[in-house]
């Protein structure tokens, strides 16, 4: 969809209902996931009608398997989003995300089950298979659960997960290079002190300076943004 000026208020309103009509032909006439998708997002961010998005989110990931979806519509049942709160709901939605190889819903699989004892599980149970979705995340790339991983294996979950510093420092450099300020300050940390590295003060600094790059491109970045006001039907 081209030929809107995109500064002009009428053009941008013009602009998002033809967006719209788009999306509910993808969505509806075609029968395309990542399309439904969209127009979740966009019955959310634009409309700011949250529980017609909600209801798409589910019903694209009950019929067709859409892992994104699952992973949205698991997230609004963990924090109760204009709908009664349902972690179980949630988390079973956030699995089926991960086992569909989304990774943010490997992440938030693996938050719930190592934090929430309203899953009714055993620590015996949740612990483990939180490592597990987790590790999962790592795998695929999200460096939030790279750095969780890494939380853990720095001080160790007493009965459950045992001190590793040599893994907390492999998943630190991980989410460091994907650019987390926080685990680069890790690692500064780590070859400060020479927990599980080599001591190295040059090192420490490196990582010290990197960290705090990082935090400052994350700052400016949150500046930037700006929320979606909606437009009229």
């Amino acid at each position: 969809m081209t030929g809107y000026n995109l500064k002009d208020e009428n053009e941008v309103k013009e602009y998002l209902k033809n967006l719209h009509t788009e999306y509910l032909f993808g969505c509806h006439s075609e029968k395309k996931p990542e399309v439904c998708h969209l127009l979740g997002d966009y019955m959310e961010a634009i409309k700011l009608d949250q529980k017609a998005a909600t209801r798409i989110y589910k019903q694209n990931c009950d019929e067709h398997n859409f892992a994104k979806s699952c992973a949205k519509y698991g997230d609004i049942q963990v924090i109760g989003k204009e709908c009664k709160k349902n972690v179980i709901e949630a988390f079973k939605y956030m699995q089926k995300a991960c086992d569909l190889n989304e990774p943010r819903g490997c992440l938030h699989s693996g938050v719930l089950a190592m934090s929430s004892d309203e899953l009714k599980q055993s620590k015996e149970i949740r612990i483990p298979m939180g490592m597990q979705y987790l590790k999962k995340a790592c795998d695929l790339n999200e460096e939030k659960a790279c750095f969780y991983l890494s939380g853990i294996y720095l001080k160790g979950i007493e009965g459950y997960v045992e001190k590793n510093f040599k893994e907390a420092y492999l998943l630190s450099l991980k989410s460091c290079e994907s650019g987390n300020p926080y685990a680069c300050a890790n690692i500064s940390m780590m070859h400060k002190k020479g927990d599980g590295v080599q001591q190295n003060t040059e090192l420490a600094k490196t990582f010290r300076t990197r960290a705090e790059y990082l935090l400052k491109e994350v700052k400016k970045h949150q500046k930037q943004l700006k929320f979606h006001q909606g437009i009229d039907p």
